[in-house]
């Protein structure tokens, strides 16, 4: 761990000598210095965890120190110490940034525990600085998106488990993003700069997965022409992800189990044995207890890969993340699609946010393609989003009543005009909006989850003035 580095000034030789010799027997480095100016050109180039100050010093002052030293790095925790006490002076120094104020002669216990929490606080105050900006970084690391509790829970468990060499199962939903973690603990590993090899285990016909897999010899079977390196062998050095591994048939069970304890293979149709350094991270969309309670998965291979397992919540469980979500894919289909579309309009994302997603963030990332390739315009509006997620939009507040809940739906005994009612209320609608959004047109269509070209031509359907 590194030292931590105390600065002393004062313009009294013994008092720095006497604090220097205290904070070295405490474990501290410590420096002393005679006047501010040279405190703050040694700042300047040199880190500095804590300052203790004298405030009464010939040319710059510690309080003029003291808001220097703020400027030049707001981190810094500094201590203010004086002979001369008084109200006015404490008052400037906790005002411009001093951590604490003690006045000579001071106790030594008190200052040396003042010291510790003022260095704890420091810390704690870098540390969860980090976190955030982590968060912020996660926003598009790995192409994982979201800030939810959840998530951050997620990011910060991938941290800490990155960097250890323990087989980790992912769990969770299709769509919900679980080779996108396995690469963000292979980018946060120490093997980043090494291959990431993943592999879809329902994806491949049984009777090629072996060789996919651990590769095989010239003339091992029919069709084997020449030598084939595998997956497992392209991987050596780095990560190989296994994806939906629960589709694994046992027969090969057996061997990845024999390849996970001994990290070790042959080659189909060789005699040797292929020895690599992997990390193996596996993934299932299917619930493990039951597979194995079921017979089809082996229990010891089961154990064996469950040493760490993340599960992912299902999108309808995290929808706070859906906003950022829509964004993200926003941004990222409208650079390649050649489209300026800056945002989404507040109807379209209410709908975005009430669906629960049967297929998670993938279904969500196929909606936005679909919206930004439909989109003329720089909104995306409800038009451009699929029909049932309007239904659903409506089904959950009632479209009479997205306008006035007090409008009701009942057919008359003589029959009714629908087409007629509907244009009146349609109407009505687009009144209230202009009235909601204070007359801005382009807020009320914002409002109707219209685009404006759309708003224009029903404010001139139905004669509203402009």
């Amino acid at each position: 761990m590194a030292k931590v580095n105390i600065l002393i000034v004062d313009d009294e030789r013994d008092m720095r000598e006497f604090l220097e010799i205290m904070l070295r027997k405490e474990g501290y480095g410590a420096r002393g210095m005679d006047s501010a100016k040279a405190a703050l050109d040694f700042c300047r180039d040199n880190p500095v965890d804590l300052v203790i100050s004298d405030i009464r010093m010939p040319g710059m002052g510690g309080v003029d120190f003291l808001k220097a030293l703020k400027e030049l790095d707001p981190d810094t925790l500094v201590i203010m110490i004086t002979a001369y006490a008084s109200v006015e002076t404490a008052i400037e120094a906790m005002k411009a940034g001093a951590y604490d104020y003690f006045t000579k002669p001071f106790n030594i216990d008190e200052i040396k525990l003042n010291i510790k929490k003022a260095l704890k606080l420091r810390s704690l105050e870098l540390e969860n600085r980090l976190l955030k900006k982590d968060l912020k970084t996660k926003y598009g690391f790995s192409n994982i998106v979201g800030t939810s509790p959840r998530m951050a829970e997620i990011y910060s468990f991938i941290m800490s488990i990155a960097k250890t060499k323990t087989n980790v199962f992912v769990t969770g939903e299709s769509g919900t993003g679980k080779e996108l973690v396995a690469r963000a603990i292979h980018l946060e590993s120490d093997r980043k700069d090494k291959p990431f090899v993943a592999i879809n285990c329902g994806a491949i016909p049984e009777n090629l997965l072996e060789s996919e897999l651990f590769g095989h010899q010239k003339g091992a079977f029919t069709g084997a022409v020449a030598n084939k390196e595998g997956l497992a062998e392209q991987a050596d050095g780095g990560t190989l992800f296994l994806d939906e591994l629960t589709e694994l048939p046992l027969h090969l069970q057996v061997k990845l189990l024999r390849f996970i304890q001994e990290r070790n293979f042959r080659r189909v149709g060789a005699t040797a044995d292929i020895s690599v350094d992997i990390r193996l991270i596996a993934a299932s969309n299917k619930d493990l207890e039951a597979e194995v309670k079921a017979g089809r998965f082996r229990e010891d291979l089961f154990y064996r890969l469950n040493v760490i397992r993340i599960g992912l919540p299902p999108l309808r469980e995290r929808k706070e993340d859906i906003p950022a979500l829509s964004r993200y894919f926003l941004e990222k289909f409208s650079l390649e699609h050649g489209k300026n579309i800056k945002r989404l309009s507040e109807g379209a994302l209410k709908c975005l946010v009430e669906y629960d997603y049967s297929g998670n963030v993938r279904e969500l990332e196929n909606i936005m393609e679909r919206a930004v390739a439909l989109e003329t315009t720089d909104i995306i509006t409800t038009e451009s989003l699929p029909s049932y997620l309007r239904e659903r939009a409506e089904t959950v507040h009632g479209a009479a009543n997205l306008a006035n809940p007090g409008i009701g739906v009942p057919v008359p005994s003589g029959g009714v005009d629908l087409e007629k009612t509907i244009e009146e209320f349609e109407k009505a609608i687009i009144i209230d909006a202009l009235k909601k959004s204070g007359g801005v047109k382009k807020r009320a269509a914002e409002l109707l989850g219209l685009s404006f070209r759309s708003m224009r031509y029903k404010l001139s359907k139905y004669e509203i003035p402009e």
